[in-house]
Formats: structure tokens, sequence, C-alpha cells
């Protein structure tokens, strides 16, 4: 599990209809970037979300899906972009702890 915290940037994924059009007329993403605002737990935190039309809003207490669980939420909810999850270094970014790498 990747401990939330604050300043993170996270997918939030919104119910159909939630955000607006894109600047092409394209419907609201599929996703959308997101910062962690505040962190209540593992699995709530509030956001800043930003649309398609790069206009921020404000979601609180979103259900944020860890890497290994299988429940979504019908109300919009947030998980982890790729990059973070777990490598096989060992660490939720993927970078090796520093002094490990040979020079």
């Amino acid at each position: 599990m990747i401990q939330p915290t604050v300043g993170r940037i996270v997918y939030y994924r919104p119910t159909p209809g939630e955000m607006p059009v894109g600047p092409m007329g394209e419907p609201g993403g599929s996703k959308c970037a997101a910062i962690i605002a505040a962190v209540h737990d593992e699995h709530t935190v509030n956001l800043g979300v930003f649309g398609a039309d790069g206009k921020v809003r404000s979601k609180i207490n979103v259900h944020l899906v860890q890497p290994k669980d299988a429940d979504r939420s019908e109300n919009g909810y947030c998980e982890w972009m790729p990059y973070q999850i777990k490598k096989p270094t060992g660490s939720e970014s993927g970078e090796r702890k520093r002094g490990t790498k040979k020079i």
C-alpha cells in the first residue's frame, strides 16, 4: 500500500458528466490530474482536481483506490499514477534508495 501524503499527484476518475467538456469539445475526461490537499486515512483524501478546462475544483472525502484494491466508487474515486506504483527497485516511485547506486 502507498501512504497518501499532502502534495502527491493522483488521477481522479470522475463519474460520467461530472467534469466539464475539454477545450476541443470532447466529453469531460476519463481521468483528471489531482493533487492531494488533505489526508483523512489511507483510503480517503481531499483533492484539488484539474478539469480539462484547466480550472481547479475541490473534491472532499474522495475514495483513494490502492494498487491491490478491487473496489471502485460509483461517486468518483482517485488512484495512483502508474509510475507511482511499486517497482522492482522496492520503492514506491521506482527510484533506488539514496547511496545504493554505484558510480
